[in-house]
């Protein structure tokens, strides 16, 4: 900091304590620089609370999700059937023109599907816990158009 920065810092500095010794108004202003400090530090520890917490409970739901994943389950077709139904009303816009079918937890999925959804709806019944493979007989279209059951504003759910 060369001379002209250091006489301004020291103006400045010189202004600030004048601001809140004033004999007049000081005591109220260094009233008010106080309760902004203890305000902006409490804020700053619910900030830290929260954000440990979050941190907290997402390390717990992957070491949960981990252990599920390690750990085999018995599960009856019928469950397994709902699990991958439900999974693939996340990922594609017509859920009901597909049809599921779980033999010993192979999974056989039916029916006309968007090309664009395609690739998503087979890594998606892949992935849901418990199957162990999954047998491909959609018919994917480009487009909606000449397709019954692919026709409508879909009901995918994005979250």
């Amino acid at each position: 900091m060369g001379g002209k920065g250091k006489f301004l810092g020291g103006i400045l500095m010189g202004l600030g304590l004048a601001f809140l010794l004033d004999p007049d108004r000081g005591a109220a202003r260094r009233a008010r620089v106080r309760d902004e400090t203890a305000k902006a530090g409490r804020k700053l520890a619910d900030n830290l609370d929260a954000k440990t917490r979050d941190l907290r409970n997402r390390a717990r739901g992957s070491a949960a999700e981990l252990g599920s994943r390690l750990r085999r389950e018995e599960v009856d077709d019928d469950t397994l059937g709902a699990r991958v139904r439900s999974a693939i009303g996340r990922v594609v816009s017509h859920p009901g023109a597909i049809e599921v079918d779980v033999v010993d937890r192979r999974v056989t999925v039916r029916g006309p599907v968007l090309a664009a959804e395609a690739h998503d709806l087979i890594g998606t019944v892949r992935g849901v816990r418990g199957v162990s493979d999954v047998i491909d007989e959609t018919s994917v279209h480009s487009t909606a158009e000449g397709v019954p059951a692919l026709q409508g504003e879909g009901s995918r759910s994005n979250g």
